[in-house]
């Protein structure tokens, strides 16, 4: 453990600083690049609605409200657009290798700056950085208040007691699993302290000696301090831990309050009891009811598993080895036998999440691996750090086979890393299906969104159909909704809704007056005077075509396997519209 402010200490600082700046630039450049996603498309299009209406309430199936709280603020500063939305998770996952400072008293220096490393370069942080959704959030705001947490532990400086409460009320406003967070921390401190127990039975130390002396003597000159008394000092503490609890409470009614009420409330305090309960109460039911009690978990358990750990050998391949090579060598280090506290209990975290992650989700989703990632890139990082110093020994005993043999697992490291990156850049491509969730549409779906949002502009009335129909050999209604301004509130009017997205987040972008044909409709009758945009799947298009005469089709991924779309765009209302 190390504790000193010194010049290294701020040449290692420098270096974490150095790696957020190039992480923020991996995930800013080209940021729109990609089309939305069907998630993002969902949440962006009930961002863009409480912008309209100032309506707004926590919905668990669309997780906590910490994205559309900000991305409101956002929007009324810069236009709304894919790059924008994304752009607040983009800088929380920029900004997460500083969190790798937090842990400088638990690890080496060469060890904090890898741990930035990894925050800054690993394949699924970086592609779920650039995606709007809240799994990287909720895991920068649990590292954080972890790390806040055992800085309290070394130097005593209560504020770190309330920046953890902040930081983990954050975590809560994100996503429901910053339950999981608390549960894999609890568990993983229960085992350090087993380790203890161990080490001091095997000492000779009695377990009730322990429990009766030791720990309550070390607690006590903890909470005293250097210079002062017990009862000063216990003060101060309770004074911290008021503020960490006052801290997260304010964060998480102040996100979960529903709109406008919670500026009603503001001017009117006979209603602010209701506002907290409405934020705090209610927010704990409908969470329980949608997430433990509400059947997503009924899953088969191996399927899930198997696709979890694809997805940890595709997109964090480094983090996988290394952490393995760190395990082992802190485990069997002959310096300071048995793991580090930190290393260990971030080894039991990790394990934790490859276990039971497969079974909290309701979907097979890439993004659940990054909650494995986060807690597996500090033993990496151990190990990244022993590599590096072996291959520096080896340089200073002038052995070349060694030292090239270091230097060659490092560049490999490196290389494949900015490999993985570069191949999951804006990608749509199936082949990358291990890291990339399977509803996400082809980049080529941009062509007709510029189109149809040209039209939309310069059209008066109608100005997109969607052509209802059911799936093949099945009785699933896509596309159509009976009732088109149940959309203007959650929940829309119908799960038929969801299969148009993400393209309700661009047409609502474009403000553009949608309607939709029944599938029972026959196509002469719902494609007679057909407005300037019709979307149609690509099963139904033999019969849309030949009643769209002077229209261009262009037909589009609109997943990554398995189902694909058709944009018609009328010729006449496009030239007039770009003329």
């Amino acid at each position: 453990m190390r504790t000193d402010e010194g010049p290294l200490a701020s040449r290692t600082f420098l270096a974490l600083l150095g790696l957020s700046l190039l992480a923020l630039l991996l995930r800013v450049v080209s940021l729109g690049g990609r089309v939305m996603h069907w998630d993002e498309g969902r949440v962006g299009y009930w961002i863009l609605r409480y912008q309209e209406t100032g309506i707004h309430s926590y919905r668990p199936i669309v997780h906590g409200p910490f994205l559309p709280i900000v991305n409101d603020y956002l929007f009324a500063v810069v236009p709304a657009s894919d790059f924008a939305a994304r752009l607040p998770v983009a800088v929380v996952g920029g900004l997460l290798p500083l969190a790798a400072w937090l842990f400088r008293d638990y690890l080496d220096d060469d060890e904090v700056v890898a741990l930035g490393a990894l925050f800054a370069l690993n394949p699924l942080l970086v592609y779920y950085s650039r995606f709007m959704r809240n799994d990287v959030l909720v895991a920068a705001f649990s590292v954080v208040a972890l790390g806040f947490l055992l800085r309290l532990l070394v130097t005593r400086r209560l504020p770190y007691l309330v920046g953890a409460g902040a930081s983990m009320g954050l975590a809560f406003t994100t996503k429901e699993n910053a339950l999981l967070y608390v549960l894999c921390f609890l568990g993983a401190g229960a085992l350090l302290l087993d380790h203890r127990l161990v080490r001091e039975a095997r000492a000779g130390t009695r377990l009730s000696d322990v429990f009766a002396e030791t720990w309550p003597t070390a607690a006590y000159r903890w909470v005293r301090g250097e210079e002062g008394t017990f009862e000063r000092g216990l003060a101060r503490v309770g004074l911290a831990a008021v503020g960490a609890l006052a801290a997260f409470f304010v964060v998480v009614v102040f996100f979960y309050a529903p709109r406008p009420d919670l500026w009603t409330a503001l001017s009117n305090p006979a209603s602010l009891p209701g506002v907290v309960e409405a934020s705090t109460v209610e927010p704990a039911e409908r969470l329980y009811g949608t997430w433990i009690d509400g059947g997503h978990q009924d899953n088969p358990y191996l399927p899930f598993l198997h696709d979890y750990l694809e997805t940890l050998v595709y997109g964090a391949p480094v983090v996988l080895v290394f952490g393995l090579v760190g395990s082992v060598v802190d485990r069997y280090s002959p310096v300071d036998p048995g793991f580090r506290p930190l290393v260990a209990f971030a080894v039991y975290w990790g394990l934790a999440s490859v276990v039971g992650y497969p079974l909290a989700t309701d979907i097979e989703a890439p993004w659940a691996v990054v909650h494995a990632v986060v807690p597996f890139a500090i033993p990496a990082a151990v190990g990244l750090a022993f590599a590096f110093r072996a291959g520096l020994d080896a340089l200073g005993d002038d052995d070349r086979v060694s030292t090239g043999l270091a230097a060659l697992v490092l560049l490999a490291a490196l290389g494949g890393t900015m490999g993985a990156n570069a191949a999951y850049w804006n990608s749509t491509e199936e082949a990358d299906k291990a890291v990339l969730q399977w509803a996400q549409p082809g980049n080529d779906l941009r062509e007709s969104v510029v189109e149809m949002r040209a039209v939309v502009e310069a059209n008066e009335g109608t100005d997109v159909l969607f052509y209802g129909t059911t799936t093949p050999g099945g009785d699933s209604v896509e596309l159509y909704v009976s009732d088109e301004s149940s959309a203007d509130t959650p929940p829309p009017g119908g799960p038929a809704w969801h299969s148009r997205l993400p393209l309700p987040w661009y047409l609502e972008l474009s403000d553009a007056e949608v309607t939709s044909t029944a599938p029972e409709t026959p196509p002469e009758e719902a494609l007679a005077d057909a407005p300037p945009v019709v979307i149609a799947h690509d099963w139904d298009r033999s019969e849309v075509e030949p009643h769209l005469e002077g229209y261009t089709a262009r037909e589009h991924a609109f997943k990554l396997w398995g189902e694909h779309i058709v944009v018609f765009v009328d010729q006449d209302a496009l030239r007039r519209a770009t003329s």
